[in-house]
C-alpha cells in the first residue's frame, strides 16, 4: 500500500507531461520518449491497484490519492495552470479522495491519451511537406503578435514639417496596409483549414499558422471530444481559435480604414509641404528702369504696338480656326481639369467615409452611409482617363477603396444579420408567451413555447459583440434564459 501511495502523490507531476508540443523534429522525438516513461509509471500504478483490489479488507475503502487542482499548480507546476477549467477534466475533478477502481478508470484514460500522441507524433514525422510547414511557422510571429505590431505602426504622428520625414511615415504605413491584406489572407486560410479539414494533421496546419512563433501544444480530449490547446500559459478549444479569428477580421478590417485614414492625411500634408517650397523657390522679377523718350517717339512706338497686336491677333484668330490640334488640346486641358476635380471629390468621399466609421459600433445607418461614400469615390476614381496626370495616383488609390468599400461591406452585412436575428428573436419570445398565455394548462404549448424561447436564444447568442444589437442582446438574453428555465421547470 506505501508503494502505491508514493506512486500515486507523483501524478500531479507525471500527468502534465502527457502532451505534445508541435514543434521541430527533434522535439517531437525527445517528447515520445517522456510519454512513453509516463505511460509506464501509469502501467506500475495500475498494477499496484490490481494487487491492492483482491484483498477484501480494501475492496471498499478509499485512500487519499489526488490533491486539489490548485494545490498541484501552486507546488509542482504552476506554469501549466491545472486551475484553467478547459483542462481540469485532464486532471480530474477536485476531490481529495478517488477511490481505486475511479484511478483505474483514469489511468485508462490517460494511457490511450498517450498512446494518440504518440500516433499523431509519428504521422507528422513522416510527412516532410507537414515538418516543413511546421518549422516555417515556428520561425514567424504570431497572427495576435502581428496584429499587435502593424496596429502600433499605424500609430503614427505625422510630421507636418519635414517632408523627408512625412515620406517615410506614409512610405511605413503603405507597407503596414500591405502587411494586413496578407494577414487576412492568412486568418482566411486558417479558418477554412480548421473548418473543413477532415484530416487531423491539415487541423494542426491551421493551428500553427496561429500560433506562430508562440508554439502549441496538444493537451487534452475532453467528453464532448474538443482538442484542447496550449500555447504560453493559455488553454483553448479549436472553436476559441476560430472565435479569435472572427474578431481579427474585424480589427483587421478597422485597422485598414485606419491605415488608408492616416495616409490620405499624410498625402494631404505632403502636397502642401511642396506646394510651398516651390513659391518659396520662385524668383521675384527685377525692375528694369525705363529710359525717358520724347513724346513724339513714343506717339509713334504706340502706334507701331498697336499695329502689331492687331496683326498678331488676325493671324492667331485665323490659326486657331483652322488647326485642329489647338481644338484637341483645348479639349485636353478640359479633360484635365475634370480629372482633378473628381480625384479631389473622391479624396473627399474617402476621408468622410474613414471618419464615419470611428470607434465602432455603429448604428447599420452610419455603415451604409460609409458604404455609399466609398462606393461614390470609387466610382469617380475609376472614370479618370488613363492619359491624365492623376491616373496612376487615382488607379492606386482605386485599389485600396476598393478593399475598404468591401471590409465595410461585410460590417453592413454583419450588422443587418444581427439586427435580423434580434427581431427574429423578440418574435419568438413574443410567441413563446401566446402558447402559454392560449394554454396554460397544456404540456404541448409548454413544449412549444420552451422551444421557441430557446431558438431566441441561440438567435441573441449568436450576435456578434462588434455590432449595435449586441447591447440590446445582452439585455434581453437574461430575461429570455429566465423564461426558459422556468418554462422547463414546470
Amino acid at each position: 500500500m506505501a508503494n502505491l501511495e508514493i506512486l500515486v502523490s507523483e501524478l500531479p507531476t507525471l500527468i502534465p507531461s502527457l502532451k505534445l508540443t508541435i514543434g521541430d523534429s527533434n522535439q517531437i522525438m525527445q517528447q515520445i520518449i517522456l510519454i512513453n516513461d509516463a505511460q509506464e509509471q501509469l502501467r506500475n500504478i495500475k498494477k499496484l491497484i490490481a494487487q491492492e483490489l483482491k484483498f477484501d479488507r480494501i475492496k471498499n475503502s478509499a485512500i487519499a490519492t489526488l490533491p486539489r487542482i490548485g494545490t498541484v499548480a501552486s507546488l509542482f507546476i504552476p506554469s501549466v495552470g491545472l486551475v484553467d477549467p478547459a483542462i481540469a477534466e485532464k486532471f480530474g475533478n477536485s476531490e481529495t479522495r478517488v477511490s481505486l477502481n475511479d484511478l483505474q478508470i483514469k489511468i485508462d484514460a490517460w494511457i490511450e491519451w498517450g498512446y494518440f500522441l504518440q500516433a499523431i507524433a509519428a504521422d507528422i514525422l513522416s510527412d516532410v511537406q507537414l515538418v516543413n510547414q511546421l518549422n516555417y511557422d515556428i520561425n514567424h510571429l504570431s497572427l495576435t503578435a502581428n496584429i499587435q505590431v502593424i496596429a502600433e505602426n499605424l500609430k503614427i504622428k505625422l510630421n507636418l514639417e519635414n517632408s523627408h520625414i512625412l515620406k517615410r511615415q506614409i512610405q511605413k504605413i503603405s507597407n503596414s496596409q500591405k502587411e494586413l491584406l496578407q494577414l487576412q489572407q492568412q486568418l482566411t486560410y486558417i479558418v477554412n483549414t480548421i473548418k473543413n479539414s477532415r484530416s487531423f494533421l491539415n487541423i494542426l496546419l491551421g493551428v500553427s499558422a496561429f500560433y506562430g512563433k508562440s508554439g502549441f501544444a496538444l493537451e487534452w480530449l475532453d467528453d464532448d471530444h474538443e482538442l484542447i490547446i496550449s500555447s504560453e500559459g493559455k488553454f483553448q478549444e479549436l472553436t476559441n481559435i476560430l472565435n479569435d479569428c472572427d474578431f481579427f477580421q474585424e480589427q483587421l478590417a478597422t485597422l485598414i480604414i485606419q491605415g488608408e485614414t492616416v495616409r490620405e492625411q499624410g498625402e494631404q500634408a505632403l502636397k502642401k509641404i511642396e506646394q510651398e517650397i516651390s513659391k518659396e523657390a520662385i524668383i521675384s522679377p527685377q525692375v528694369e528702369i525705363i529710359p525717358k523718350f520724347s513724346t513724339q517717339k513714343i506717339v509713334r512706338s504706340a502706334l507701331l504696338i498697336t499695329a502689331s497686336l492687331l496683326i498678331l491677333s488676325f493671324a492667331s484668330w485665323k490659326i486657331k480656326e483652322q488647326s485642329p490640334q489647338l481644338r484637341q488640346m483645348s479639349l485636353s486641358l478640359t479633360q484635365e481639369g475634370s480629372a482633378n476635380a473628381k480625384f479631389k471629390s473622391a479624396q473627399k468621399l474617402g476621408m468622410e467615409a474613414a471618419s464615419l466609421v470611428q470607434k465602432p459600433p455603429h448604428p447599420l445607418k452610419v455603415w451604409q452611409k460609409a458604404e455609399t461614400k466609398w462606393y461614390q469615390a470609387i466610382n469617380l476614381l475609376d472614370s479618370i482617363p488613363d492619359d491624365t496626370s492623376v491616373y496612376n495616383q487615382a488607379q492606386k488609390k482605386l485599389a485600396y477603396y476598393q478593399i475598404n468599400y468591401k471590409s465595410i461591406s461585410q460590417r453592413v452585412l454583419i450588422e443587418k444579420q444581427a439586427l435580423a436575428n434580434l427581431e427574429s428573436a423578440q418574435k419568438l419570445a413574443t410567441e413563446a408567451n401566446l402558447f402559454v398565455q392560449n394554454s396554460p394548462h397544456s404540456l404541448l404549448s409548454r413544449q412549444q413555447a420552451q422551444d421557441k424561447w430557446q431558438q431566441a436564444i441561440n438567435l441573441l447568442e449568436a450576435i456578434p459583440e462588434s455590432t449595435s444589437a449586441s447591447i440590446q442582446a445582452k439585455e434581453t438574453l437574461p430575461i429570455y434564459k429566465t423564461n426558459y428555465a422556468a418554462i422547463s421547470q414546470i
